[in-house]
C-alpha cells in the first residue's frame, strides 16, 4: 500500500487451460450475501504471461468455511489483539472477526463500529486483512517470495472512503522497498500500481502507474505482477498496464503477500456508509 514511515510501529502451469475455463464459473457463483445478484464473470486468462519453467508455489481457492491459518495471518505482526498502520492515519482496527470464508470466496468486511485498539486508541471502523507474514513480532513468516508471478481475482467494494489493496512488503518488516500490485485511492474505477524504493542517499522514492476507467466494483478482476530481477510488470485482466525496468527500483529481498481493506484513506467514508466488503476469489503465486 502507499505507506509512509518504517514499519514496526496460480493454478498449475499444466492446467492453465482448465483454470481459464473454470475462472468464469467460479467468478459467477452464488450471491455474496442477502439477495445481491452474482457479479459478472471475468474473462481474463490466469497464469504467467512469459514463458519459463513456472511452478505453482501458492494456490488458495478459499474452499471450505474457514481461512487456512497455516497460510494466512489476519494481522500485521507489530500489535496484539488486532492492528493498524498508524503512519497512514487509517480509520480501521483490523480484527480476525472481519475475515470470513464461504462459497469459495474470502470476504474482508469493513464495519463502522467504534473499536478500542491495543494501542489504547479508539478507531471508528473495524476491518479485515490477510498476510503470509507472522502472527507476532518474534515469529517466522508463513511464506515469503523473492521474484515470481503473483495474481489474485478481486472484487473491490463500491462504497466511498475505502482503501483496498493487494501488495507486498519485505519479510524484514521495514519499508521501502514495497510493491503495490493494486490499490484504489479515492476511486473505484482507476487502479494504482506502485513500486517504492530508497535512493542511494536514503531518500524515499516511488513510481506510479494507473489504469482505468473500468467497473472494478461491479465484478471480479484479475490483478497480476511479474517480478523478475530486471523488470516489474503489472497486469489487469491479463493485459500489461505498467512496467518498471530500472534495476535500482526493483526489490531483491524476500517479501510477504498481503490483501487488506483499509478505511479512511485519503478520505473518510461519507455519512450513510456503514459497511463495505472486499471479496477475493483466489490467490496464486508461481516461481521458476
Amino acid at each position: 500500500m502507499t505507506r509512509s514511515g518504517t514499519r514496526r510501529s496460480r493454478g498449475r502451469p499444466a492446467a492453465l487451460t482448465l483454470a481459464t475455463a473454470l475462472l468464469a464459473l467460479t467468478a459467477c457463483g452464488g450471491p455474496a450475501g442477502g439477495d445481491e445478484p452474482p457479479p459478472p464473470p471475468t474473462t481474463a486468462v490466469s497464469g504467467p504471461a512469459t514463458p519459463g519453467p513456472w511452478r505453482v508455489v501458492l494456490d488458495d481457492e478459499f474452499d471450505g468455511s474457514t481461512l487456512d491459518s497455516a497460510l494466512w495471518a489476519t494481522c500485521y505482526d507489530w500489535n496484539k489483539d488486532g492492528c493498524t498502520i498508524s503512519s497512514n492515519d487509517e480509520s480501521e482496527w483490523y480484527l480476525p472477526s472481519q475475515v470470513s470464508v464461504s462459497d469459495g470466496r474470502l470476504t474482508l468486511t469493513a464495519q463502522r463500529r467504534a473499536t478500542r485498539g491495543s494501542d489504547h486508541k479508539t478507531y471508528p471502523w473495524r476491518s479485515g486483512m490477510i498476510s503470509t507474514g507472522r502472527d507476532q513480532w518474534y515469529g517466522e513468516p508463513r511464506r515469503t517470495f523473492t521474484y515470481g508471478y503473483f495474481e489474485a481475482s478481486i472484487r473491490i467494494p463500491a462504497e466511498a472512503g475505502m482503501f483496498p489493496a493487494f501488495w507486498m512488503m519485505p519479510a524484514s518488516r521495514f519499508t521501502p522497498p514495497e510493491i503495490d500490485i493494486m490499490e484504489f485511492l479515492d476511486s473505484t474505477t482507476r487502479v494504482s500500481m506502485y513500486v517504492h524504493w530508497r535512493e542511494p542517499g536514503g531518500e524515499r522514492a516511488r513510481q506510479r502507474g494507473t489504469y482505468g476507467p473500468s467497473d472494478f466494483a461491479g465484478r471480479f478482476h484479475v490483478f497480476g505482477l511479474l517480478w523478475e530481477p530486471d523488470a516489474l510488470v503489472w497486469y489487469v485482466d491479463g493485459v500489461e498496464r505498467f512496467r518498471v525496468t530500472d534495476p535500482d527500483r526493483i526489490p531483491d529481498v524476500p517479501m510477504e503477500v498481503l490483501i487488506n481493506l483499509a478505511v479512511g484513506v485519503p478520505k473518510e467514508p461519507p455519512a450513510g456508509v456503514d459497511r463495505a466488503r472486499m471479496q477475493v476469489d483466489w490467490v496464486r503465486v508461481w516461481q521458476k
